[in-house]
């Protein structure tokens, strides 16, 4: 559905700055750091050319290594399987080269302003994603316990829908502050923004999501809950994140990270892969035309990182899958913070113990998807006895949950995303292959349109993925549980070390599951360029007096900080 959330500006002067992740946890203006003539910072003349172990070549881990190369260092760039990440961009054998499907991140918001920047950098366009009810969606149907309902707004659905929506926005005004935090943020306004969450944080850290519904008198209807578990707000359903921490989703809908998605022209992969061979225009120490690939022998990254431990002087010695052994006075970790458990032999020594503490109660939501390549947007044909498009964006309650139709124009092949589900409903899909999957959705989809031949438009094989059955990954991305605040601020303040003891220092966490906003590359990119500013104080450098970074305001901006007693 289009946003249920009271808009913050609806009654305001429409020249009200524009939403952006802003906090509320750490409210630092990343973007603005970003766009600052004076650039991220410097590092003595002495350090340059030092060696940096850069480990994950997604999203964060090539934003953070790209900065460092700027400030004339040499990141050395560790992935296990393809730069990007879960910005995975797939193509379908045998088929129109255009023709590709995102199996991670596939939508992102205009609030993503940190991430925007290098969409711009490297020349990327962006489009609006056809999200349920969206303007860029042509019509949708929801489909639950057997009953269909075709909309092109949500004034054609009926009045219970209408309801659910209204008991969103009185539960969000009643028991967050929505109106008064959106504002805040808008205006960047770091006082009230900490005023108000201080208060929120102490209150519902302990709340589920489904726990802070039942608590608002606007929700006392099991039925209207389970509607909106069903169908939700923004993207679609949102039961799968009911037992979640409630924090987790008022910081999605205060920055509006859930609405007027857009989709990468090409595919979102392109970013970090672009980020890879692109020579800054201003760089530092590296002659004119270096880029990262031509940092790296073959232009390839280093293979998976094997083990990590701490050597003498404070230093991380890295082992790789080839069995090369280099030992650096700083590394990145970028990667799922489980493969610190699993797939990476580690010193205990490498963190705090109550760092390894939060990186263990890590709670990382499974999702699964699968796409097909068709012969043309056939669901833009009208039924004509209804007048209606034929198919549509749908919402169900049935084993697909959600099916999104993406096309680039009436005469070009297009994509169908059959099934898009999240933790027990992706779980589901577990044990059958790509196949098996497909007939599953096409036998669910039949029973909501039984005039429409999907198969026959089907013109190759469909692509399928479970994050946590993808061995670099274990899951897709993090969602904390109740009580899981102090864990996630342990993660995110890592970048600053002063106060640690120094035989834990030199290594820096950064991915956006080390961040506030897991689940979104703002994330990832917002945590990248904490950690470059953790480096950069590393190695004795600092940031240009007008352009402070996020350790330098850290001290005012902190994230709250709840009693361990």
């Amino acid at each position: 559905m289009t946003s249920t959330v009271p808009n913050a500006i609806e009654h305001a002067d429409e020249q009200q700055p524009p939403i952006t992740m802003f906090g509320p946890d750490f409210p630092y203006a990343y973007d603005d750091f970003l766009a600052h003539p004076a650039g991220l910072g410097q590092i003595p003349a002495t350090e340059h050319g030092t060696e940096v172990a850069v480990i994950g070549g997604g999203l964060s881990g090539i934003v953070a290594a790209y900065e460092l190369m700027k400030m004339g260092l040499k990141p050395v760039v560790y992935e296990a399987d393809r730069i990007g990440g879960r910005l995975r961009t797939v193509g379908f054998d045998g088929c129109d080269p255009s023709l590709t499907a995102e199996m991670g991140a596939m939508r992102f918001p205009p609030s993503s302003t940190a991430l925007q920047h290098y969409i711009d950098l490297v020349g990327l366009e962006t489009r609006a994603f056809p999200n349920p009810l969206s303007e860029a969606t042509p019509s949708t149907v929801v489909d639950l316990k057997g009953e269909s309902h075709y909309a092109e707004t949500l004034d054609d659905l009926p009045q219970v829908y209408r309801d659910v929506a209204e008991a969103w926005a009185k539960c969000l005004e009643e028991g967050a502050d929505f109106s008064d935090m959106n504002r805040a943020l808008r205006e960047r306004d770091v006082p009230r923004i900490r005023e108000i969450w201080a208060r929120l944080v102490e209150k519902l850290d302990n709340q589920t999501f489904y726990g802070f519904l039942c608590d608002s008198e606007a929700f006392k209807s099991f039925r209207h809950r389970e509607i909106f578990g069903q169908v939700g707000f923004g993207t679609g359903g949102w039961d799968t994140d009911f037992p979640n921490s409630i924090l987790e989703i008022l910081r999605v809908v205060y920055t509006e990270a859930d609405d007027h998605h857009r989709g990468i022209v090409g595919g979102s992969q392109q970013l970090p892969l672009r980020l890879w061979e692109r020579a800054p225009e201003k760089i530092v120490h590296w002659p004119y035309g270096t880029s990262l690939s031509s940092l790296h022998p073959g232009g390839e990254p280093r293979p998976a990182v094997t083990r990590l431990n701490r050597t003498a002087g404070n230093h991380i010695t890295v082992t790789d899958a080839d069995g090369d052994i280099r030992t650096y006075r700083a590394a990145i970790f970028t990667a799922q913070s489980w493969m610190l458990l699993s797939k990476i032999a580690c010193d205990d020594s490498l963190f705090p113990i109550d760092h390894w503490t939060a990186i263990e109660r890590t709670h990382y939501m499974e999702s699964s998807k699968l796409f097909v390549p068709v012969d043309r947007p056939f669901w833009l044909d009208k039924d004509e006895h209804t007048g209606r498009d034929v198919m549509s964006m749908t919402l169900t309650d049935r084993m697909t949950r959600g099916t999104y139709l993406l096309d680039d124009g009436p005469d070009r092949p297009a994509v169908i995303c059959l099934s898009y589900t999240w933790c027990d409903d992706s779980l589901k899909w577990l044990p059958l292959s790509a196949n098996e999957r497909m007939e599953v959705m096409l036998k669910s989809l039949g029973e909501i349109y039984p005039k429409v031949d999907i198969r026959k438009h089907i013109i190759g094989n469909p692509v399928t993925v479970s994050w946590e059955n993808e061995p670099y990954f274990m899951g897709a991305f993090k969602a904390n549980l109740p009580g899981h605040y102090r864990y996630q601020r342990r993660l995110f303040t890592h970048f600053m070390q002063e106060e640690l003891p120094e035989d834990k220092r030199g290594i820096f966490l950064a991915g956006d599951d080390i961040s506030w906003t897991a689940g979104w590359a703002e994330g990832a990119v917002q945590t990248a360029l904490n950690a470059v500013w953790g480096v950069m104080h590393h190695f004795g450098g600092e940031t240009d007096a007008t352009n402070p970074g996020p350790g330098d305001l850290y001290e005012q901006i902190a994230p709250v900080e709840l009693p361990e007693d």
